[in-house]
Parts: structure tokens; C-alpha cells; sequence
């Protein structure tokens, strides 16, 4: 009997995605009957434009996106059904390592910041919250797919990455990780699966939450290790090793809890760091972005 396709794209590719990256490496998708195509948005289109014309079923997000439409008055024509990560994934990467690092040592020097819209919201936000003023920083954009050769060339003292670069760097004795943005922010939406109310209301979609729940506890319970051999194929060019303790590390940090429902604690909380870099002038509705997981 052939499986039924299921295209799943995601907005960046990481580590930090494991849950969703297990329900084809660890089978579960299969087991529901699906045969599972992972693609990675194109530079200039975004994963939701798949999601609206149809050729893609789920996407890797943020709540945050539905912020966009709303901004202009517009009802967001997707939703966010169940979170991947609740809390931020980027690393504060060192030259050496830094056992009394303290955020205060980032004011004045120059750290390579990832400029990508969420990244750098949660960033400037981590920043407030740890009392230090980013304008204080001297903050380099050198682009997110240049960022680590600007680092390892000697540009910055610090970098801001998500796993497993910044494991690699340590790998690779180019740098020590001093710092997790998700201990200086605390739980918050971070990241998340969206799709079109349409397919929520299809079997499918019932059938893919119990996948993505599968494979959710599977990427909490099991060690990192096990982890790491299962995803190796997804990351060409990084060490078994390398990917275990990026994995390790994010198990350690509690971004993958047991719970797969996007809270309203941490909904307001993602309001929060949004209205701090005034991104939006008014708090959204939780309702106008966020969907309950399909039974």
C-alpha cells in the first residue's frame, strides 16, 4: 500500500529542531503511514508561502509570525497548532573559556549577532532582562550564513549562534560557549509547528500529532547519543559528536518539555520581548495566532 506524502519545510535547520527532525529519523511518520520530504525554505520565500499555496503540509515557525498580519490588520491565514522549543536556542560563544562570564562583559565589545528577525528580538531582549543596554555592544551583522567564517577569520569577541555551531567552534578549539540566551530569558514561544486551519481539520493532521508526540517524548527521554546517530544523515559536514552534545546540551536547557501545547504563559511572554524592541503596538490576541494541537 503506497504512503501517503507529507511535506514538512523548515524556516532554519538546526539541532535545536529535533523534535520535528525525529518524526522522519526516528520513524514515527512512518509508522503513521507517511512517506515524509523535508526541505529547507529557499532564501526569498518563506516557509508559510508553502503552507498557503500546498505544497507544504507543516511548517517549522515562530508564533511570532502571526504578529506580521496582524500588524496590518489582517487575520493570519495560518496558525500555530503545538510549540517545538520553549525557549531560545542561540549560544553566547567566547574566544576562551569564561567561567566568571557575566553578561556585563558584552557591553563595549563586539559580538557578532545573528540579525534574523526572532534571533535578534530575543537577543536585545535577553540583554534587558540581564541589565545590560544593547546599544552598549558593539553588535556586527555579518550576515547569518557569514557569521562563523567572520568569527573564525578574528572578527568579534563574542558570536551568537544556535547548535550545533557554537559546539562546533569549541570542537574545533575556535571558541567556548559562556552563555545560553534561554537561562536569560526563561520559558517563552519560541519556536513552532503551523499549518492551514484546512489541514488541521484533516485526518492527516491527527495523524502527524501522533507522530510529532512520539517522536517529542523519544527526543526528551532518550540520551543524546542514541539521538545523534538517528538525525547524523541530516547534518553532512558535523561530527557524531559534535551533534551529541549539541543535542545533549538543548535536553539540558528544557526547550523540549513533555507538554506539546503552546501556553499562554509563554505566548505572553513572546508579547513581551515584542513590545520591548516595539515591534508591535499592541498585545495580540493568543487566540488570533495559536491553535490546540489536533486531537
Amino acid at each position: 500500500m503506497a504512503k501517503q506524502p507529507i511535506h514538512i519545510q523548515f524556516t532554519r535547520f538546526s539541532a535545536f529542531y529535533s523534535p520535528l527532525i525525529a518524526t522522519i529519523a526516528g520513524g514515527f511518520l512512518q509508522e503513521e503511514g507517511f512517506e515524509a520530504r523535508y526541505s529547507v525554505a529557499p532564501a526569498g520565500r518563506s516557509a508559510i508561502a508553502g503552507l498557503l499555496d500546498g505544497s507544504v503540509h507543516v511548517a517549522q515557525s515562530a508564533p511570532s509570525q502571526g504578529f506580521t498580519p496582524l500588524e496590518q490588520g489582517e487575520k493570519p491565514k495560518v496558525v500555530h497548532f503545538a510549540q517545538i522549543n520553549e525557549r531560545d536556542g542561540f549560544f553566547i560563544t567566547a574566544r576562551a573559556p569564561d567561567p566568571a562570564f557575566t553578561w556585563q562583559k558584552l557591553a563595549s565589545a563586539k559580538v557578532l549577532v545573528d540579525h534574523g528577525g526572532q534571533p535578534l528580538v530575543m537577543f536585545q531582549y535577553a540583554c534587558h532582562k540581564q541589565g545590560v543596554e544593547f546599544k552598549s555592544l558593539q553588535a556586527i551583522d555579518a550576515g547569518v550564513e557569514k557569521m562563523d567564517e567572520a568569527f573564525r577569520s578574528g572578527t568579534g569577541d563574542y558570536i551568537h549562534q544556535q547548535g550545533p555551531a557554537p559546539q562546533q567552534l569549541e570542537h574545533d578549539k575556535v571558541g567556548a560557549i559562556v552563555a545560553r540566551v534561554g537561562d536569560a530569558i526563561g520559558p517563552i514561544a519560541f519556536s513552532s509547528l503551523a499549518a492551514t486551519p484546512a489541514w488541521l481539520a484533516t485526518p492527516e493532521a491527527k495523524q502527524f500529532m501522533r507522530a510529532y508526540r512520539k517522536a517529542r517524548s523519544w527526543v526528551i527521554e532518550t540520551p543524546a547519543s542514541r539521538i545523534a546517530e538517528a538525525e547524523t544523515s541530516f547534518f553532512p559536514g558535523i561530527s557524531i559528536s559534535v551533534l551529541a552534545s549539541t543535542i545533549a546540551a538543548y535536553q539540558a536547557l528544557g526547550c523540549w518539555t513533555p507538554h506539546v501545547e503552546i501556553t499562554r504563559a509563554a505566548f505572553e511572554a513572546t508579547l513581551d520581548a515584542y513590545e520591548h524592541a516595539r515591534l508591535i503596538t499592541r498585545r495580540h490576541r493568543y487566540e488570533d495566532v495559536v491553535a490546540a494541537p489536533p486531537a
